[in-house]
């Protein structure tokens, strides 16, 4: 994926792994356009910056999700890389009867949400140079925490949506994964592990990734591979059982 002269959509731009991965594809000479829910976060993520804009996006309603790809595509026509990083991380109690609410809602931000983005977009991205899809998954898309299960099986989901999505525009849009391991970020505070690794110095390692040539087809920082080959190294069951630890 080229680094420098893209036009970027980086969705959850307003904190987080959204907001660093948006300053540090701009500082390298790239138009970035942040979106996410609430304006205040995106104007703070933008501010001081030039080539950096922000639009108000709603990921849960697809009508918004249209009327956004056509704002884009109709204000920024050269836009050439989609980031789909919006997302959301909630603890549930499997044990017993519960409300659905916060599995119906993580399912439509974290999987329904990039893939209607992505779909919004395809026409107009297949006929843009250098034209990239970022899709952000996580370690627990492999090893599962089980106290967010709802969480670990969009991220799962979204991986092998991502797989699928290579092959089919394959030689048309590159198509690659960002999956990150425990994060220091405004995700999830009160779930935070004690080995979560600083944000600068995962945005650092993430952007070595990225300069990469070729670009890999998943981002993985160090730390995060313990979790993606656990099954075929075989210590998936270790690994479950320190993952999930009390």
């Amino acid at each position: 994926m080229k680094t420098s002269e893209n036009t970027m959509l980086v969705t959850g731009g307003g904190s987080g792994i959204g907001r660093e991965l948006a300053r540090r594809f701009n500082a390298l000479g790239n138009t970035v356009i942040v979106v996410g829910r609430r304006l205040e976060t995106l104007e703070a993520t933008i501010a001081g910056r030039r080539n950096m804009h922000a639009m108000v996006l709603d990921v849960e309603d697809p009508e918004a999700i249209t009327a956004l790809a056509d704002r884009v595509v109709a204000e920024y026509p050269s836009l050439n890389v989609l980031i789909n990083n919006a997302g959301i991380m909630r603890r549930e109690d499997l044990t017993r009867t519960r409300d659905l609410h916060d599995s119906e809602q993580t399912v439509v931000t974290n999987l329904l949400g990039p893939i209607r983005l992505t779909n919004a977009l395809t026409d107009h991205l297949v006929n843009q140079p250098d034209a990239a899809i970022v899709n952000v998954s996580s370690g627990l898309a492999f090893v599962p925490l089980s106290s967010t299960p709802t969480y670990n099986a969009t991220k799962a989901a979204l991986h092998s949506y991502t797989v699928s999505l290579r092959e089919q525009l394959k030689g048309k849009i590159e198509v690659i994964e960002l999956a990150p391991p425990a994060v220091h970020t405004e995700l999830n505070p009160a779930s935070r592990p004690a080995h979560a690794m600083p944000l600068d110095e995962f945005i650092d390692e993430v952007m070595a990734l990225f300069r990469g040539q070729p670009t890999p087809r998943e981002i993985l920082v160090e730390q995060v591979n313990f979790l993606r080959w656990a099954e075929r190294d075989g210590h998936f069951d270790q690994a479950l059982e320190m993952l999930n630890a009390h």
